[in-house]
């Protein structure tokens, strides 16, 4: 019996059988992978798995990728055909956006499943999609429903009449933020606060001036390497802002764990709701917990 999912594109794909021989190009899709236990199907990874702020996770995950002998063809900014084309895949995973690297592989005739994540609905689209592909349709499920569940654990724990307002910094600088048709805002609506990006796009800019104009309770950061809540903090342009007065400026952990394109947005949505009203939580108990039952082992 033949096996069909439409992806991203709103293409049908169909394979005779589970794929066997999978090439992922896309880190958070290869997490939910990992998450029904089908790594052993995974022939290739994105190449980004390799840099330092992933390597350690999936090392503990895969013994192939501990000793980087998966081949690594590309992620969502180039590809090598060549190399994908020689791992003789049954099924390649990538962006949705990579047109170009979509058609050059489906000319090859190898099927290929594309990807583009705006919602937790397309995140549980996605981890139920990759259940029946790989025949895990039961563990997909279940993890499905226990982040459902989780998520609204969190959201009436922490739902109140005068929700604190969160403004969300990318790492890219202080005027890069999300608005209200985003994960970033799904994330804010689950732990109990407002997004105080009143604008519609999912990513976008904005003016000093208008960080300004909705003077946030706190502000958010998006893990970052360069800079840090206290940079924010001195940052001589911000010093008008409640937030940088009452010094309610937070950085999201590790990317890994607070991944909000997989089953992860969890943790990240129960950090928010924890520092925007001052709850003590166990973060190292949460993320045991966590990993224990997304991917059957602690990290």
């Amino acid at each position: 019996m033949s096996i069909r999912v439409t992806d991203f594109r709103g293409k049908e794909i169909e394979l005779s059988k589970p794929a066997e021989r999978v090439v992922c190009l896309i880190e958070s899709a290869l997490s939910g992978i990992y998450m029904l236990g089908q790594q052993d199907r995974v022939v290739a990874v994105p190449s980004n798995v390799y840099d330092k702020s992933l390597f350690r996770y999936y090392a503990q995950l895969d013994p192939r990728i501990s000793t980087r002998s998966l081949p690594a063809p590309g992620n969502w900014d180039f590809i090598s055909l060549e190399l994908i084309a020689g791992l003789n895949p049954d099924l390649v995973i990538i962006w949705a956006s990579q047109t170009n690297a979509i058609e050059s592989i489906e000319r090859l005739g190898i099927p290929v499943y594309a990807v583009m994540l705006h919602s937790f609905e397309d995140v549980y689209k996605e981890i139920a999609d990759f259940g029946l592909l790989f025949d895990s349709m039961e563990r997909a499920d279940s993890l499905i429903e226990m982040t459902r569940g989780r998520l609204e654990e969190i959201r009436s724990g922490y739902e109140n009449d005068n929700p604190k307002s969160v403004y969300f910094k990318w790492a890219q600088g202080i005027t890069e933020t999300s608005g209200l048709n985003s994960t970033v805002n799904e994330l804010l609506t689950v732990s109990g606060t407002v997004n105080a990006c009143l604008m519609e796009q999912e990513h976008v800019s904005v003016s000093i001036e208008k960080l300004y104009d909705w003077d946030p309770d706190m502000i958010v950061m998006w893990h970052n390497d360069r800079l840090n809540p206290e940079d924010v903090i001195g940052n001589p342009l911000l010093q008008g802002l409640k937030a940088v007065q009452n010094e309610r400026v937070y950085e999201l952990p590790a990317i890994f764990s607070c991944d909000f394109w997989t089953l992860k947005m969890q943790f990240p949505a129960q950090l928010i709701a924890s520092w925007a009203y001052s709850d003590p939580i166990d973060k190292d108990q949460i993320l045991y917990e966590m990993y224990l039952s997304l991917y059957g082992k602690p990290l």
